[in-house]
């Protein structure tokens, strides 16, 4: 558009009125330069109109193609034209042609039409150089700089890095070429190989330049090079001309190059960002796949049989604690960064915020992981008193199987011995001796009813703990029960065929409770006792064979009949001394199993210590890590490069902190293994270990990442450190909790003591919500520092705009309302253009053409004003 500001036309037009006052006997090289140079650049508009002229005088003599030169460069229509013949026809065009010129501020002195009509060679190219001056070169204007001084500053920078080019005026200047040469090759350097290009040949130089702008940049030779080297000083007006032409056509290249660098700026935000969302959702979708697979496996609360299979499920739960789960950790909280990132982009580059897939929010993630932790948690637990069970089941499974074979030892030949009836034919003496063996065994079995009673409330107790071999524990329980009932009749019967007496009855099964919980020391003390008591018994048991050995000699002595065992017992010396060798032989074993589990004890005990010693070390410094990087991130001590030096300096000594996290992990599995399910020595177990060291990760990488967006934030908005400062300030003055984050409250609370007028009214509370709506898209009720900062800073944010993105396009585009593929492909990086080609919708306007794509409704959708 024509611009006064930049241009004294007056003044201008009045040297160019004294130049052709000078020229007015132009010099015929000169004028052959003027008629081939103004011919081609008049044709050069004029084709665009389908036309052109071949004699510059005669075929402007009517007014018509003057009238249609100056539409088409204008872009304005002029009056009417005449279609008659008649001179005064012409002079009536030619006349309109004059006004228009002169409407545009051009004086035009000693040019009428009547000179044009009758085909004055000189006046016409007057006039021509006056359009040619106003409409090719008037609006080039350089540092404030006249038109003919601007195109001249615009040539002497353009080729300023070429060394054997030097620029002084328009004419002398162009001889040898290299000028030409030189623009062509500073805008498009694959086209000229300006390198063996000799200032000493002007014609290949000229020529060169010639040819390559006609084929590759659309500029009509206007010049020959025979007469520009032939002639001692070119016509400055020819060669004006023809430069002009080079720099409208870098010009509109330029044009097009910042609107196409404009365009793949934007569009370069727009795909990293839909590359971010998409991450994004994949790997929130990834993760919250792993945790519904893993939650049911969590969950399984199917028993095993045998405690080697429990403790194989121990291991496949630690492999997952160990191996499976630290790198979801990583995943869910690099999921938190990549979303705060992308949410910080998106507010520096004008985009509206990214509202993730249904069920795919930050939230949700959140809500999921819990879940999780908490199947873990139980699984954990029920895995423990899993394992605890079984090793109560075997104890006593095995406790059943002994007490039962010594019983149905004791039990044995003794229903036959009841079922005897041999006191039918005894004597009165053999009677009483029957008596007196049949209360000795009534005694016996009365001692042995606390033995059936244990046998039978082990046998319930392994139900109650559901033992997997309950059925045959409860067959022979009830094997033994019956067979108790059986000898308590049997034994009622003898009793009274012996003597008749009242019988009395065996109450059965009572209801016992035992101590299963051993401590060693006491059972070594009781040990002790019992082997104090071995001397007397072994006296008793030397008395009872002496006895027997009397009864022998007695019987060998006095040849007295002994037929049969002794009817008062039936307990004889070989089983006194079978028993007895049989307790030497325990008494050493009961000793070893002492000094081992005394042994065992003690090493719990240390593994107890060891786990808390480390336990009450690592507990502590992990709060204090939590601590510190709280106060790091909140205080405002240096700058935010200062701020994340530091935290990168605790993020590696916390790194570096985890071999001592995996030795107590390797030191609960000790205790695991060794079933300890209690330590006095501390209060933390390796559950809270694992919990604050996986919030130790997330806080020092989340914490890392909002700072890094902080300086995104400041360097794309120019916020400067004091501001920061005071935003900071202001923050935490209201984050009373330091939680880092301000609820609405106090985020409305912080705004009004900014000096944010927010009344207590419908318009106030509009206000904040569309604030809220700003600095909490998402609706968690809570605006961190981060949302704070954007939020106060977007004001100077110098964006882009959707309508400057638009009108980029509409460089592109030629200022048509539409775009062609072609030309997206021609000014584009090939996947840009793709990217456009494959979102933008079909234009329909009234001047649509086959293949036009809308722009505009593209631009307005990259900013979230539409859908693309």
């Amino acid at each position: 558009m024509y611009n006064m500001d930049q241009y004294d036309g007056e003044n201008d037009y009045m040297q160019q009125e004294d130049d052709w006052d000078r020229d007015l006997l132009l010099d015929p090289a000169w004028e052959k330069q003027q008629r081939k140079t103004f011919t081609a650049w008049c044709n050069s508009h004029l084709r665009k109109a389908g036309t052109q002229i071949e004699n510059i005088e005669e075929d402007f003599r009517d007014g018509l193609k003057l009238m249609l030169l100056l539409e088409v460069i204008s872009g304005e229509r002029l009056a009417k034209p005449e279609r008659g013949k008649m001179r005064v026809h012409k002079i009536s065009n030619v006349n309109k042609a004059l006004d228009f010129i002169a409407s545009k501020g051009v004086k035009l002195v000693s040019i009428g039409a009547e000179e044009i009509v009758d085909g004055n060679a000189k006046m016409t190219l007057g006039m021509i150089w006056t359009i040619i001056l106003r409409f090719a070169i008037q609006d080039i204007s350089v540092e404030e700089t006249s038109a003919k001084e601007g195109l001249l500053l615009w040539c002497q920078r353009k080729t300023a890095p070429y060394k054997n080019v030097n620029i002084q005026n328009f004419h002398i200047s162009w001889k040898d070429g290299l000028g030409f040469c030189a623009l062509i090759h500073r805008h498009r350097p694959e086209l000229i190989d300006y390198g063996k290009l000799r200032k000493d040949d002007p014609m290949t130089n000229l020529n060169t330049a010639f040819d390559v702008a006609e084929k590759y940049l659309d500029i009509p030779k206007m010049l020959d090079a025979e007469d520009i080297v032939g002639t001692a000083r070119p016509d400055e007006k020819a060669i004006m001309t023809y430069v002009s032409s080079f720099y409208h056509a870098f010009s509109g290249a330029q044009k097009a190059e910042t609107a196409a660098n404009r365009i793949c700026k934007v569009l370069a935000v727009n795909q990293e960002n839909e590359q971010l969302m998409e991450d994004y959702e994949k790997l929130a979708s990834d993760l919250l796949e792993w945790i519904r697979r893993t939650i049911p496996w969590l969950e399984n609360r199917l028993p095993e049989n045998t405690m080697q299979a429990m403790q194989q499920k121990l291991e496949d739960f630690r492999d997952y604690r160990r191996l499976h789960k630290p790198p979801k950790v990583q995943e869910k909280c690099q999921l938190e960064i990549n979303f705060n990132t992308l949410q910080t982009k998106l507010r520096l580059s004008n985009r509206p915020a990214f509202m993730p897939s249904e069920g795919k929010m930050v939230s949700d993630i959140n809500n999921a992981w819990g879940s999780l932790e908490g199947a873990e948690k139980g699984y954990e637990e029920w895995l423990l008193n899993e394992i605890r069970r079984l090793e109560r089941l075997d104890h006593l499974a095995e406790k059943f199987r002994q007490k039962a074979a010594i019983h149905e030892a004791w039990t044995e030949g003794k229903e036959e011995m009841l079922q005897k009836r041999d006191y039918e034919t005894a004597s009165l003496s053999d009677i009483k001796a029957l008596l007196k063996k049949h209360e000795a065994f009534e005694s016996d079995l009365a001692a042995h009813q606390d033995r059936v009673e244990q046998i039978a409330a082990i046998a319930q107790e392994l139900n109650e703990l559901d033992y997997y071999d309950s059925p045959s524990v409860n067959a022979r329980c009830q094997r033994i029960c019956d067979q108790w009932d059986a000898l308590g009749a049997l034994t009622q019967k003898r009793s009274e065929a012996l003597v008749e007496s009242p019988a009395f009855k065996i109450t059965r099964f009572m209801k016992v409770s035992f101590c299963t919980v051993r401590c060693c020391d006491g059972l070594s003390t009781a040990h002790e006792q019992f082997k104090a008591t071995l001397p007397e018994a072994d006296k008793e048991r030397l008395a009872i064979l002496g006895i027997h050995n009397e009864i022998a000699k007695i019987v060998q002595t006095y040849h007295v009949n002994m037929a049969g065992t002794n009817p008062y017992t039936t307990i004889n010396p070989q089983e006194i001394n079978t028993k007895w060798d049989k307790v030497r032989q325990l008494v050493p074993q009961r000793d070893q199993a002492l000094i081992e589990e005394h042994a065992r004890q003690q090493n719990n005990e240390r593994l107890r210590r060891q786990f808390a010693n480390q336990a009450n070390v690592i507990g502590p410094w992990i709060q204090n890590k939590m601590e510190e990087i709280g106060r790091i991130s909140i205080e405002m001590h240096g700058t935010l490069e200062d701020q994340l030096t530091h935290l990168r300096q605790y993020e590696k000594s916390i790194v570096n902190y985890k071999p001592k996290i995996d030795q107590l992990e390797g030191d609960h599995q000790l205790i695991q293994e060794a079933l300890i399910f209690d330590n006095k020595h501390t209060n933390y177990t390796m559950e809270h270990i694992r919990v604050g060291w996986e919030q130790l990760l997330t806080t020092i990488a989340r914490t890392i990442n909002e700072i890094e967006n902080q300086i995104l934030t400041r360097d794309a908005k120019g916020i400067s450190q004091e501001q920061l400062n005071e935003f900071r300030a202001s923050f935490n003055h209201f984050d009373r909790d330091h939680s880092g984050t301000l609820g609405a409250e106090e985020f409305k609370a912080c705004l009004i003591s900014l000096g944010f007028d927010i009344a207590n009214d419908a318009q106030g509370e509009n206000e904040f919500s569309r604030i809220m709506s700003i600095v909490d898209p998402n609706r968690m009720g809570i605006v961190t520092f981060q949302a704070f900062i954007d939020f106060m800073s977007r004001e100077t944010a110098d964006t882009d705009t959707a309508d400057q993105v638009m009108a980029s396009f509409k460089v592109l585009a030629g200022d048509k309302n539409y775009i062609l593929a072609d030309e997206l492909r021609r000014e584009l990086p090939p996947d840009q253009a793709d990217y456009c080609i494959a979102r933008m919708a079909p234009y329909c306007g009234p001047d649509a053409v086959p293949g036009a794509l809308d722009y505009m409704s593209f631009s307005t959708a990259l900013y979230g004003e539409s859908d693309l």
